[in-house]
C-alpha cells in the first residue's frame, strides 16, 4: 500500500484535481480559471456532493466524485453517484484508486444510499476487474445514457 493520505477534497486542492483529470482525459482543453474556481466552490459547499481525493506528500495522486441523491422510492434512502474516477498514471497499480472508492462508499453508506452507481466507458477488462475489485458489480443494471456536445 502506497503511503497516502485520503480525504474530502478542500479550497485548497482544486489545481491538483485539475492536474488529475489531465489523466484523466488528456486531450480535453484546461477550464478557465474562474469557471473552474464556481464549480469548485459548487462542489465543495453542496450537501449533495463529495469530492475524495488521495494525496501523497508530493501531490494528489487519485480522486473520484460522489454524489448522493436524494429519493422518494426505496423507504425515501438515497442513491449514490460516482464519477471522474481517476489515478495520476505514475502512481497507478498502487490501491490507492481502490482506496478513494472505499472511502466514497463509506460515505455512501454513512448516507444510507441503498445503492451507489459507477459508469465507466472503458471497454478494457483490466478497468473493468478493478472495479470489480472494489465491490462494484458488473452486469447487475443496463446503463443508457444522452450525451450532449
Amino acid at each position: 500500500m502506497h503511503e497516502a493520505i485520503v480525504r474530502s477534497a478542500t479550497q485548497l486542492d482544486l489545481a491538483g484535481v485539475l492536474n488529475l483529470y489531465q489523466h484523466l482525459h488528456p486531450h480535453e482543453p484546461p477550464l478557465e480559471t474562474m469557471k473552474a474556481e464556481r464549480v469548485w466552490e459548487t462542489l465543495l459547499t453542496s450537501d449533495f456532493m463529495t469530492v475524495i481525493v488521495a494525496q501523497t506528500a508530493e501531490l494528489l495522486v487519485s480522486s473520484c466524485t460522489l454524489a448522493v441523491v436524494p429519493n422518494l422510492s426505496r423507504g425515501a434512502r438515497s442513491y449514490g453517484v460516482i464519477e471522474n474516477v481517476v489515478t495520476h498514471a505514475q502512481y497507478r497499480n498502487l490501491g490507492l484508486g481502490r482506496r478513494v472508492l472505499a472511502y466514497a462508499l463509506d460515505v455512501a453508506a454513512r448516507a444510507d444510499c441503498y445503492k451507489v452507481h459507477l459508469a465507466t466507458g472503458s471497454k478494457r477488462e483490466t478497468t473493468l476487474r478493478f472495479y470489480e475489485s472494489a465491490g462494484f458489480d458488473r452486469g447487475e443494471k443496463t446503463y443508457f445514457e444522452v450525451r450532449r456536445s
